[in-house]
């Protein structure tokens, strides 16, 4: 293999691998800017040695975010993705080069280029009937039932003018506010956050449960209509026409008859950008004519007649101090930089996330660097690059990422196959002990009043070191602790004893174990019915359950294992916590609908999909979020997508309505 034929493998594979983690695990690990130098230098090579070019490249294809869990539709139009422009220059370039092919005057519509996940919305006689995702541009995912939470996307439209049938693409972005909250609320249970808004507002249409996109309160910008009978014979006028049909179009659309229109946008844009409620990372230009479109046409992976200038991320320069390591409930470590204070984006910024050993290793960094860091469309601070020629003999030593805890001095390990090092000492490393207690006492778990500071005091004072001790906590010991009253004192052991009646899924909760969150309890509570029965399940059982699958389960049994966490457990029974599911409980579970997998479509008059979904797991059924020959009954409610209701005919599964599904329960 020669030096070119291998560089372009080589950067084949990066692509691929960075495609993967920005469409379909939402975490990019390099910036939009670097993944398009990678591209652009593939196609120059492609370009100049067609005979070592692959056929299946990322040059050839759009970058995908299909999923297994969903199921797939084919676009009617190919989604295609836009080339990126990054100044003034090429935005020129494109100017020039579509005057030349057009040989006419012409217009172009600015628009600003919202940063979130597209979707493709199909309506029908004034109903929306499908939502679908961009995928791999040929097809993607159908997430109607989570996009049907998004309260900007009418479910009907305004007035009788619109086409029988049509199409319109847009953005679905999660406004900066949301952003905050949601990542305050994943901080808080020790769950990765989110980097950047695309990412959460990606992540949330990924949703299986549809509960979970309505809380976060996505809102969408539409932006194009592609096909034939469209109501006009320009792009702008399109756009005006569905905004008349309560179709949310963005205020910011401006027709532009010269370069210096353009030139004008991009300016006003660029500052005014940070007044808006949703985050935006550039603009986007297109042809006007519907007609011109179709004579300029487009490459493979982008129309001809569009182009995005991305906005430069607000980057600054200051001096890497130190490398501090934080250490969460679960013993993962995280790296953070120690900055020179430097405003950046209006705030005074003196932390940066690092992520991981990878990241670190990646930046080659040394003490004393000049570092570059970046906010851009995100709220977390991060380097992003070090100014290597301007380190000197005075610059500190390179930086290599821990090998022993910070706070207990364990040698961390890495899981294989992720990113992440763990400190083992799950037991006496005191962030961990403390962070599980404060897991424990949440509203979500125990719900027991107390906050970190009184988690903090009772750990100091060597009163509580496991999650058993609380029970064990009495009055005169806690009198005899700074800043505590009688009412205090009170108030706590009321709530502990409160806390005795929570129900045995939210006690499973509360015990921490990795991977186990609010949703795979409740599922592991059902499935097994007591904690004695999910102690001696077996690999099998476990990811036979639904939504378990392997790394759950043998995180589970892993937990269950060590001796030290069944004599906590046992000394939580002998305090009287519940470990079964209660009566009412149990008297609504059969073997009903052993062996019977259901899918879920529509909208229901008696009860919610998430309440039809536990029916079915305490009468022994499972659910799947996609029709398949493994499919026995589809559930369907009032409009139900059209693509399952297909797939069920053609595959023969029966379908069954709302009170018919009643009825087999009775």
């Amino acid at each position: 293999m020669t030096e070119i034929e291998s560089r372009m493998k080589l950067l084949c594979e990066e692509l691929e691998r960075h495609s993967y983690n920005y469409y379909v695990l939402s975490a990019p690990t390099i910036s939009d800017v670097l993944f398009d130098e990678k591209m652009k230098a593939l196609q120059t090579l492609e370009e100049a040695h067609p005979e070592y070019a692959d056929p299946g490249s990322p040059t050839q294809r759009v970058g995908s975010d299909l999923s297994k869990e969903f199921e797939q539709v084919v676009h009617r139009y190919p989604m295609l993705s836009l080339s990126n422009t990054y100044s003034e220059a090429e935005v020129t370039d494109f100017y020039e080069r579509t005057a030349r092919a057009l040989n006419e005057p012409f217009e172009l519509v600015a628009e600003l280029k919202y940063d979130g996940t597209s979707i493709s919305l199909i309506y029908e006689q004034g109903r929306l009937m499908q939502a679908v995702t961009r995928g791999d541009g040929t097809r993607g995912d159908e997430v109607t039932a989570n996009v049907k939470t998004v309260r900007s996307i009418p479910l009907r439209l305004l007035g009788e003018n619109y086409p029988e049938r049509f199409e319109i693409r847009g953005e679905i972005v999660l406004p900066w506010l949301e952003f905050e909250r949601l990542n305050k609320e994943r901080e808080q249970q020790e769950e990765p956050l989110f980097a950047n808004p695309r990412n959460a507002a990606s992540g949330t249409l990924k949703q299986l449960n549809p509960k979970i996109a309505a809380a976060r309160r996505l809102d969408a910008y539409l932006y194009y209509m592609p096909g034939e009978s469209l109501p006009a014979d320009t792009h702008y006028d399109n756009l005006r026409a569905a905004q008349g049909w309560g179709l949310k179009v963005s205020g910011a659309m401006q027709k532009c008859a010269t370069l210096q229109d353009v030139f004008d946008y991009i300016a006003r844009w660029d500052r005014e950008r940070r007044n808006l409620p949703v985050a935006t990372d550039g603009i986007v230009l297109k042809v006007n004519s519907l007609r011109q479109q179709r004579f300029l046409g487009a490459t493979a992976k982008s129309p001809r007649w569009a182009i995005a200038y991305k906005f430069q991320a607000e980057q600054a320069a200051t001096r890497l101090n130190t490398v501090s390591y934080q250490v969460g409930r679960t013993g993962v470590v995280t790296p953070v930089a120690n900055l020179e204070p430097v405003l950046l984006a209006g705030t005074t910024v003196k932390r940066a996330s690092l992520h991981n050993a990878d990241i670190i290793a990646g930046l080659d960094l040394h003490l004393g660097d000049r570092v570059f860091v970046e906010k851009g469309g995100e709220i977390i601070p991060k380097i992003t690059g070090v100014d290597t020629e301007a380190r000197s003999a005075l610059t500190g030593e390179k930086v290599f990422f821990i090998r022993c805890c910070p706070e207990c001095g364990a040698t961390l390990i890495r899981p294989e196959g992720e990113s992440a090092f763990y400190c083992p000492d799950e037991r006496d490393c005191p962030p961990q002990v403390k962070g599980r207690i404060e897991h424990f006492v949440t509203r979500k778990a125990m719900d027991i009043n107390m906050g970190p500071e009184t988690v903090e005091d009772l750990y100091n004072a060597g009163y509580v070191r496991n999650v058993a001790d609380l029970y064990a906590l009495e009055a005169e010991k806690l009198l005899s602790l700074d800043r505590w009253a009688e009412k205090s004192v009170q108030n706590l052991l009321k709530s502990l004893e409160a806390s005795r009646q929570v129900p045995f899924e939210r006690v499973l909760y509360g015990l921490g174990i990795r991977y186990v969150g609010e949703t795979v309890a409740r599922r592991l509570a059902y499935a097994c019915t007591s904690m004695e029965r999910l102690m001696q399940a077996g690999f099998d059982s476990l990811t036979e359950t639904d939504e378990i699958g392997e790394r759950i389960a043998r995180s589970v049994i892993a937990w269950f294992a060590d001796g030290r966490n069944r004599e906590l457990v046992e000394r939580l029974q002998g305090y009287g916590l519940q470990m079964t599911l209660r009566g009412e409980a149990l008297a609504s579970r059969s073997d009903r609908l052993e062996g019977k997998t259901f899918v879920i479509s529509g909208t229901f008059a008696h009860h919610s999909r998430d309440e039809y979904k536990s029916m079915i797991e305490r009468c022994g059924g499972k659910n799947a979020g996609a029709v398949s020959g493994n499919t026995d009954y589809l559930l369907a409610g009032e409009n139900m997508g059209p693509a399952k209701l297909a797939k069920a005919a053609k595959l023969g599964i029966r379908m069954i309505r709302e009170e018919e599904f009643l009825n087999m329960l009775e």
